[in-house]
């Protein structure tokens, strides 16, 4: 798979856009690469992105382990591969158990969730997969969370729907070359596994 779009080079952006790699750059572990890379196309929109992503990564009211699980459900559902790659490590720095990690890799329900990280499973896959969340689970989730919290899964839950859209669009590859760490599945598997 050939990435559709050449890097960036910071050099090389507009004296308009430079401010706005800088932030980037200064929490980005991709540098200017990942969604970045094709979000700098489009400077406007990549600011407004990223001043969210800002908030949904380092000012949520969700926990950071709870919060880079969400992201790896969801990278795990769109075959994200680079998203994938990229929030594994993070996840694990945050206190997500690797054998959380790599049950969902697998795409498999993980056992040997905490209360909270079973809660958090249990919302996304609904939303994402069901495009709803049923009334007894909402009501848990306010319950244990709070309404700030659910709100801010929920907006996170999208925006990172889009992320993995627009590094599979653009065919986002592992840097170096890296071997993709998930085994690309339908739609259909994906859903029948990990809604089971």
């Amino acid at each position: 798979m050939t990435e559709r779009f050449t890097q960036l080079r910071y050099e090389d952006l507009a004296p308009e856009v430079k401010p706005l790699a800088d932030d980037i750059l200064k929490v980005s572990s991709a540098a200017l690469g990942g969604p970045y890379n094709t979000l700098l196309r489009s400077p406007d929109m990549a600011r407004r992105c990223f001043d969210l992503l800002d908030y949904l990564r380092f000012k949520t009211s969700v926990s950071k382990r709870l919060n880079e699980f969400a992201i790896l459900i969801q990278a795990r559902i769109a075959n994200a591969q680079y998203e994938w790659w990229a929030h594994d490590p993070i996840a694990q720095k945050a206190g997500l158990s690797p054998a959380i990690i790599e049950q969902l890799r697998q795409c498999q329900r993980p056992s040997g969730m905490q209360d909270d990280e079973a809660l958090v499973y249990d919302f996304c896959i609904q939303l994402s997969l069901n495009h709803r969340v049923p009334d007894d689970l909402w009501q848990r989730a306010i319950r244990s969370m709070g309404e700030q919290a659910v709100v801010d899964l929920t907006v996170l839950s999208g925006t990172y729907v889009m992320v993995s859209m627009l590094l599979n669009a653009t065919q986002v590859g592992i840097p170096n070359g890296g071997a993709e760490p998930l085994e690309v599945m339908s739609p259909l598997d994906i859903r029948q596994r990990l809604l089971s």
